[in-house]
This record gives structure tokens, C-alpha cells and sequence, in this order.
């Protein structure tokens, strides 16, 4: 009988039918399974989607996605010969150490979940967290990110966001825009009120319910102060903040409206005599 070499017999036993099946099963679960959690996860993800919207959508697909992954990988482990009680039991000393090493993303996690339930905002909505605003990209279990006005990426810890005054300027369909603008004393007030009123009718971007309005706001130190509130649309906010300003400094100019600025009176009294005003030119030389 031919006797095998050392190096036969290693190789024989590395190459016996219950290691390549192991192999098999482990080719299977990493190469099948993985692309399979992948793609269920992305149209889990699709269908919570379109049927609810993108927040519990992303959520879903995360959840299935990273389940699927902590399975395989336990199976695989399983079928290399790791015994799951040791591995477990490993985990768990090192959770507890973690735990207390990592209170700070306990906290998040925590207001992560308070925040997918009360839902504040969803994906695609304009938010300010603690005076930073942006678009909001998704709702993590430890964070929300933004993207800015000027494409930049932000980062808010979840906790940040609840322990902060949070305004979210798209949770309605229409806005108003608050216009704040003075004019002089001496203008007539119904003239310059049936003036804003038309330039608000006459904008194709304004819409006319809610009816504008026109609000004399108070008695400036040069001027008397109106509110110009009008109503837009989401998507027409800014572009009516552009048009009505610009129709608004033609049609002032037009009638003769003046726009003043700060101006300094000096009066002595009624019976004192006028201050002596003397222009002193400065020698050059």
C-alpha cells in the first residue's frame, strides 16, 4: 500500500468531503446570500417607499439589510467550526464595556427612535437644527444629515436635534412672506396701501388666498413702518421674494412713494435760538 508524504496527508485531510462541503456552504452564504440581502433590502426599501414615504422606507431597508448581514455572518462562523455560545458569551462582555464607554450613542439611538416616531421631518424636508439649515438627506439611528443651501454635508447628532428648537420651513404646502418696509411722513397711507395691495394682485406668483396683507407695524424714528405679508408656494417662495421686492421699488418709484432712510433732526425748543451751523474749510499746506 503507497503511503502518503506528510504533506499528502495534510492535504488530504484539508481536501476531505466534509471541508469542501463546509466550504460550499460558507461559498453559498457569502456569495448568494449577501447580494440576496442587498437587493431584498433595496426593494423592501422601494415598496415602503412608494407605499408611505422615504423615512420609514430607508428605515426598513436598514433594518433587513443589517439583520441579514448579522445572520450570515453567524453562519458562517458556524459553519467554520466557532461555537456560538463561546461567541456570544464574548459579546457580551465586551457589549458591557462598550455600553459604558458609548453612553453618548445610547442617547442618540434613544432619540433616534423618539424622533422616526414623532416624526417631525421626513427626507426632502428644509429643517434649522441649532441655527444650522439644510435639506434633509436621512434619519439614522445616530444621526441626521443634511445637505446646505451652498451643497454642503452636515452632520446632527440625533440628540442635538431633540434638545434643540427645531423648524422645519416645508411641513406645508404654502408660505408667507414677510416683507418689512418704511415710508416717509408724509405720505398718504391709503395711496401707498392700495399700491402694495395691487402689486400683490398683479404678481402671477402670489397667490390671492390666503389674502395679502397690508400692516402698519409702528412709528419709526424716519419713517412709518409697514408689514407686507404675502403667500406663495413652497416652490415659488423665493422667486416672489425676488419679483415682488423688484415690483415693488418700480411702482415707489413711479408714484413718488419715498423709501427713507435714517435721517437726524436736531430742535432746540420752541423758544431758543436756532443753533449756529458754521462750515469750516481746512487749509491744505
Amino acid at each position: 500500500m503507497e503511503s502518503l508524504s506528510p504533506w499528502g496527508l495534510k492535504l488530504s485531510t484539508y481536501l476531505s468531503g466534509e471541508t469542501i462541503r463546509t466550504m460550499i456552504r460558507v461559498a453559498v452564504l457569502l456569495f448568494i446570500g449577501l447580494p440576496a440581502i442587498y437587493y431584498f433590502s433595496k426593494w423592501i426599501r422601494k415598496v415602503m417607499t412608494l407605499r408611505l414615504s422615504a423615512q420609514p422606507g430607508m428605515v426598513a431597508g436598514k433594518i433587513i439589510y443589517y439583520t441579514g448581514l448579522f445572520i450570515i455572518l453567524f453562519s458562517v462562523l458556524n459553519e467554520l467550526g466557532f461555537h456560538l455560545n463561546t461567541l456570544l458569551g464574548a459579546a457580551g462582555i465586551v457589549g458591557i464595556a462598550v455600553g459604558f464607554a458609548s453612553q453618548t450613542s445610547v442617547s442618540n439611538i434613544i432619540s433616534g427612535i423618539f424622533i422616526m416616531m414623532e416624526r417631525p421631518f421626513v427626507i426632502n424636508d428644509y429643517i434649522t437644527v441649532d441655527s444650522m439649515s439644510g435639506w434633509v438627506l436621512s434619519i439614522d439611528m445616530l444621526s441626521v444629515k443634511l445637505k446646505t443651501d451652498d451643497n454642503r454635508f452636515v452632520r446632527i447628532p440625533n440628540e442635538t436635534v431633540i434638545k434643540n428648537r427645531l423648524t422645519n420651513a416645508t411641513r406645508f404646502p404654502i408660505r408667507r412672506l414677510d416683507i418689512h418696509l418704511g415710508i416717509g411722513y408724509r405720505e398718504d397711507i391709503a395711496r401707498v396701501r392700495a399700491a402694495l395691495m395691487d402689486i400683490a394682485k398683479n404678481n402671477p406668483l402670489c397667490l390671492q388666498e390666503p389674502a395679502p396683507q397690508v400692516i402698519l407695524s409702528g412709528f419709526g424714528q424716519s419713517s412709518i413702518d409697514f408689514l407686507f405679508a404675502v403667500w406663495a408656494t413652497q416652490a415659488n417662495l423665493l422667486a416672489l421674494q425676488n419679483s415682488i421686492q423688484e415690483d415693488l421699488k418700480i411702482r415707489f418709484d413711479q408714484e413718488g412713494i419715498e423709501i427713507p432712510f435714517p435721517h437726524l433732526s436736531l430742535y432746540s425748543g420752541r423758544n431758543a435760538e436756532p443753533f449756529p451751523v458754521r462750515i469750516i474749510e481746512k487749509n491744505e499746506g
